[in-house]
């Protein structure tokens, strides 16, 4: 008898597992928070320079704010006012003659800047004047935070198969918790920074932690929904973050707002289960029968583990050394683990960095930024709906690599349209974005099956990292387009179709047991791993 026979009996998808489910629910929700919040505060409202340096009596003094702008601050091409330059002196001759304005001397601002609140009561932009020369720090905040990401998930991918999910999850609900009120109260930029960083260390955790976790608990008939069901919190939040966004618009208590969640899965943590492959892996076999006990009772089962003996549940995984703790070392020792890491990296690498490249580019399609975020986050259940009906029709291979080549597809249609047609240029990014989402929602369970219950929680935290590398190249990617404006998109579609060929070379993983020793891994071309008892 197998692991998944046992699960099987107790209901591998009953009260239990939706228990854990919604109580995961809870720090999730706080995911597409945390990493799509930067669209809002690091927003950079209109802004000019402040002129009331330039003579604060005579003439100047005396003048409307309309004809202070004309003599104070030279005019963009649209007709509006220069957002970084300002004039070395008043020229009160453009009062007469607004045309000529031919070698007049400006400079850089010299007292600051003004800004437009109608949209956005303060933003970092706004707290430290982040435009014009600094307007860069505001996208170094987007990589700041997405490289403690990518260092969280190596940490949490190490700590989850090495203290167990459990209380690896713990530790990322109290990290989160601690430097994501600390980053909204701030004093300066470089805290912030910090905080942020190591706001993202602590949110990796909770997001490859709790998908381990529940995929762990349920049979291999309903890995498909769960993977789902746990994945589309992350589309519904996403809309549901221009919404909270639009009413609270002051950077500060927007992230102390996103971040109260959290304060409730401290609680609910009390009642969260410990993976039971887990711990029988790790020889821990009266831990496991007490939670599969507790999951047979809730699902009325209880006469399955009253007759099964703790000693039992050591034979139901077969492990060689139950004393030996695996590393990331043990993803490159063996021949069809390192192909697995190398293909598994460039997955994880092109569908992020593909799906946060249009994420982050919410204001360059000529729409209202609530409004372009709210489609961005719906679009995304669409294609939760899509992935459920073909992830067991026509397998998770193809369903990776297509929905990779069709964001590609998608990215490549959106550099054809001109800038003007900014409508038509929206729908072509939303429709990326959901076939991103859609390989976004792939890769997950198809990793989490890929990797073995030993490496399981070490596979998904490189993965992770190679995605969370991906991210924080994205924002730097997006910025190439002072260079080329077409540059970003076609570095994202050349990604997209590399991570989108990479996934066909992956063995399909539809219908088949969780593999749970690397020997599973190394020998699963050569014999199928059956879901027959055995």
């Amino acid at each position: 008898m197998k692991f998944e026979n046992v699960l099987a009996e107790v209901d591998g998808f009953g009260k239990f597992q939706i228990g854990l489910i919604f109580m995961m629910v809870i720090p999730r929700m706080t995911l597409p928070f945390h990493f799509l919040m930067n669209n809002f505060i690091a927003a950079v409202p209109s802004h000019r320079c402040d002129i009331s340096s330039l003579d604060d009596g005579g003439i100047f003094g005396n003048l409307s704010q309309k004809e202070k702008l004309v003599v104070g601050v030279p005019v963009q091409e649209d007709g509006t006012p220069s957002s970084c330059q300002m004039f070395t002196e008043p020229q009160y001759h453009l009062l007469l003659d607004s045309s000529n304005v031919t070698d007049l001397p400006t400079v850089t601002c010299q007292n600051g800047w003004v800004y437009d609140h109608s949209t956005f009561k303060s933003t970092l932009a706004t707290e430290w004047d982040l435009v014009c020369d600094n307007r860069r720090m505001n996208t170094a905040t987007i990589t700041i935070f997405f490289i403690g990401v990518m260092l969280g998930a190596a940490i949490f991918g190490y700590l989850g198969d090495r203290l167990g999910r459990r209380r690896a999850l713990l530790v990322s609900y109290i990290m989160t918790t601690i430097f994501g009120f600390a980053s909204a109260f701030s004093h300066n930029f470089t805290m912030f920074a910090a905080m942020r960083f190591l706001t993202g260390v602590g949110l990796s955790g909770i997001s490859i932690i709790s998908t381990v976790l529940c995929i762990e608990w349920v049979d291999i008939k309903h890995r498909t929904a769960v993977a789902i069901l746990i994945s589309l919190d992350w589309s519904i939040f996403t809309a549901v973050l221009p919404l909270v966004a639009y009413f609270v618009n002051d950077w500060r208590y927007l992230i102390a707002t996103l971040s109260t969640p959290l304060f409730l899965a401290m609680i609910c943590w009390w009642w969260l289960p410990e993976s039971s492959r887990w711990l029988i892996s790790n020889g821990k076999v009266d831990s496991a029968h007490f939670y599969l006990t507790k999951c047979a009772k809730f699902n009325h089962r209880e006469q399955f583990m009253a007759d099964l003996k703790p000693e039992f549940l050591s034979k139901v995984i077969f492990v060689e050394d139950e004393n030996r703790k695996y590393s990331y070392l043990d993803l490159v020792k063996t021949p069809r683990m390192r192909r697995l890491a190398l293909l598994t990296g460039i997955v994880w690498f092109g569908v992020a960095c593909t799906y946060y490249g249009i994420s982050f580019n919410v204001i360059g399609f000529g729409v209202n930024i609530y409004l372009t975020q709210f489609i961005y986050g719906a679009i995304e259940i669409p294609a939760k709906f899509f992935i459920f009906f073909t992830l067991d029709k026509i397998g998770r291979r193809l369903n990776q690599s297509g929905s990779l080549i069709l964001t590609g597809l998608c990215i490549f249609c959106s550099m054809l349209l001109p800038q003007e047609m900014g409508l038509y240029r929206t729908a072509v990014a939303a429709l990326g974005k959901m076939f991103a989402e859609a390989a976004f929602t792939t890769v997950y369970l198809y990793t989490t099956e890929l990797y073995p219950t030993v490496l399981r929680q070490n596979g998904l935290g490189y993965s992770s990292f190679m995605a969370r590398l991906g991210v924080s190249i994205s924002p730097l990617i997006l910025l190439l387009k002072e260079v080329w404006i077409p540059l970003p998109s076609t570095i994202f579609f050349l990604v997209a179709f590399t991570a989108g060929f990479s996934a066909l070379c992956l063995p399909e993983t539809k219908n088949i047991r969780l593999p749970e020793t690397v020997e599973d891994v190394e020998q699963m071309r050569r014999r199928s791993i059956s879901t027959s008892n055995e």
